[in-house]
């Protein structure tokens, strides 16, 4: 009489690596011949926005850094002459949108429009660091650039320290700057 204990184990391990293997070679046969989301205008994988902010907020979270300096008229000036040469041409201006930032994918935010069904202006509602560390480092997969090696850390903290202030009223000087009026 034979022993039936091994084969029954045997097959399984089989059954679980012919399973794995048709899940892989289906992945491949997906990515290479399938209509993946890769265009601008395509529907995003399910789930992808939660698998890039997850990560992407531990970062910033562990690294996020303090201001080394206050607010004031002349950090507000020098934030909107950084916005203008480096940033509205994604991200607007006040009362000006861009048409084709909404169709960036994904889309770049307008940093002086209220956040739909609130009171939030773009990034006012986020910590200075989080602002910060998004323009020095940029983030992947959003066209989002990397500025560490553009601006000084000062002209960081500057545009950083005006977007968090967009939500208020802003001196005669900052709002002349940002509207392309200032000489």
């Amino acid at each position: 009489m034979a022993k039936k204990g091994g084969s029954g184990f045997g097959k399984f391990v089989l059954g679980f690596l012919i399973g794995v293997a048709a899940v892989a070679a289906g992945i491949f046969l997906y990515f290479r011949f399938g209509s993946l989301p890769v265009a601008v205008a395509d529907k995003p994988f399910p789930f992808e926005k939660q698998i890039v902010h997850v990560p992407l907020n531990a970062r910033i979270a562990s690294e996020m850094k303090t201001p080394p300096f206050g607010i004031s008229e002349d950090v507000f000036e020098g934030g909107a002459h950084v916005y203008m040469e480096d940033c509205a041409s994604c991200h607007g201006t006040p009362g000006h949108d861009l048409p084709y930032a909404s169709h960036m994918y994904p889309r770049a935010p307008q940093l002086w429009k209220k956040h739909k069904g609130g009171k939030v202006v773009g990034v006012s509602d986020d910590e200075p660091g989080e602002t910060y560390w998004k323009v020095a480092n940029g983030i992947r997969l959003t066209g989002m650039p990397s500025y560490d090696h553009v601006l000084s850390e000062t002209q960081m903290w500057q545009v950083t320290l005006l977007l968090k202030n967009a939500d208020k009223q802003l001196p005669d000087p900052v709002t002349q700057i940002l509207s392309g009026t200032s000489r």
